[in-house]
């Protein structure tokens, strides 16, 4: 491993102790997180090496604007989601170009306002379903309740189905598939996916279980030939606005997966990662549970009480701050490009990472402190204008989901959190283990405390 630095010159965690499989690929490793923190104590921009590849890391607002918004042309997707074309084909998180834009475009009404105020009912019943489903004492991975939780929500809000029945062989194949993606770094992954490996034959059977999922999907609502008003029916019969063509049924299987994939994986950690923090943080539970009983009352959360509920979206923030989902951000240049005054060339990896730049000092207070009550003096809008949170990304490849995920998380906090405190079981190790997602590496055990009434 090779890394030079330049910029801002920084005190802080040296770069931890690698064994050889570590220094070849510092991303594949135990310790990804903490070399990226020890590269940006070296600087706004350093440079290592992935094996072959060349890999630049930056680590300021300036340059994450540069990469992902003003020169966003220069750049495609990164290696890992290029590699992820063997499991989600041609989706919104794979797909380049022209390409791209049409299927943005013809998804894009999926995710107005208008009808995600229909999908939070739903949400909110889902979550209400949980709540009392839920019995006083005991014991429970809260990780898993809520990716479970999440996938009723997308399949119920999105698909128009009911995938209770499934639900177990879909979380542990979506699993499956999570801890694959390492290996999609790996030289010749694509080589080693043809293998008869112990990781590959389970890689293979998730993804045959779920296409096998999503194929009857499409198929019945093909048979039925009803419009439920949802992405599902979107996709089958949604014309490009150029050239009229409709999308086949590979390309409604690639955008299904997708979203079950980005759709309830990305809300279940974040939601996760809350429980964890309020369990920690009694002060910022007492002041939750005083809004949630000022505004709900006792009754679930509803679209109209989203907007009231600002305490809830600040904590929501929050835990986003500091275990984003998406904890990194790649790109490939396809074009020759110049970051103050360090030429990327073409084929270059530049990552970025918004667990590293959420927990910067030099733009937050108490950078690594649960502290809820910071987005009283600064908007998420504002954070995000000034690239200093960035948790959905940047730019033209911005989130499509973003305000679908916002809604969900606050709706199904308040919602659980007006009958339940779930508290972390004692002794229960907490790390945080960075897949393509930001999962806790040895669950989440909480003991499910009912909330006293007031």
């Amino acid at each position: 491993m090779r890394s030079s630095a330049n910029s801002i010159e920084q005190t802080g965690p040296q770069p931890p102790k690698l064994g050889w499989f570590d220094r070849v690929f510092p991303m594949l490793g135990r310790h990804r997180l903490e070399f990226l923190r020890s590269q940006a104590a070296m600087g706004d921009i350093t440079r290592f090496r992935m094996g072959p590849r060349r890999v630049v890391f930056i680590n300021h607002p300036d340059l994450v604007r540069d990469v992902l918004v003003v020169n966003a042309h220069k750049f495609e997707k990164g290696p890992v989601l290029k590699r992820a074309r063997s499991l989600l084909g041609d989706g919104l998180l794979t797909s380049e170009g022209s390409f791209h834009l049409r299927q943005r475009r013809m998804m894009q009404p999926v995710f107005h306002r208008s009808r995600i105020a229909g999908y939070a009912d739903t949400m909110s019943a889902l979550a209400e379903e949980t709540a009392l489903k839920w019995q006083p004492g005991s014991v429970t991975d809260i990780d898993r309740e809520m990716m479970l939780l999440t996938l009723r929500i997308v399949g119920r809000t999105l698909f128009s189905a009911d995938v209770d029945d499934d639900a177990d062989d879909v979380g542990r194949c979506l699993t499956e598939i999570v801890e694959m993606f390492s290996v999609l770094l790996l030289p010749f992954s694509s080589v080693l996916e043809k293998l008869p490996l112990p990781h590959s034959l389970r890689f293979r059977r998730s993804k045959a279980t779920l296409d096998r999922i999503i194929f009857e999907m499409i198929e019945d609502r093909r048979r039925s030939g009803v419009d439920h008003g949802d992405l599902l029916s979107m996709l089958l019969s949604t014309r490009d606005e150029d050239d009229g063509s409709r999308m086949s049924d590979d390309q409604v299987r690639d955008e299904t997966m997708t979203l079950f994939l980005a759709g309830h994986e990305t809300t279940a950690n974040l939601l996760s990662w809350t429980w964890y923090l309020l369990s920690e943080h009694p002060e910022a539970d007492e002041m939750l549970r005083r809004e949630i009983d000022e505004v709900l009352g006792d009754r679930p959360a509803s679209l109209n009480d989203v907007e009231h509920l600002r305490f809830t979206e600040a904590v929501i923030a929050e835990s986003m701050r500091l275990y984003p989902p998406a904890w990194a951000v790649g790109r490939e240049a396809v074009a020759e490009h110049e970051l103050r005054e360090n030429r990327i060339a073409p084929g270059t990896t530049v990552l970025m990472s918004p667990a590293v730049m959420h927990r910067d000092a030099r733009f937050w207070d108490d950078a690594d402190e649960f502290r809820p009550d910071r987005w009283e003096r600064i908007s998420v809008k504002e954070a995000g204008s000034r690239y200093i949170y960035f948790p959905f990304g940047a730019g033209a490849r911005r989130c499509i989901g973003e305000s679908f995920a916002w809604t969900e998380g606050i709706i199904v906090l308040a919602t659980l959190a007006r009958r339940w405190a779930p508290k972390l079981v004692a002794g229960h190790p907490v790390e945080a283990k960075p897949l393509i997602t930001l999962r806790p590496k040895y669950g989440l055990r909480m003991t499910l405390e009912p909330r006293q009434a007031h």
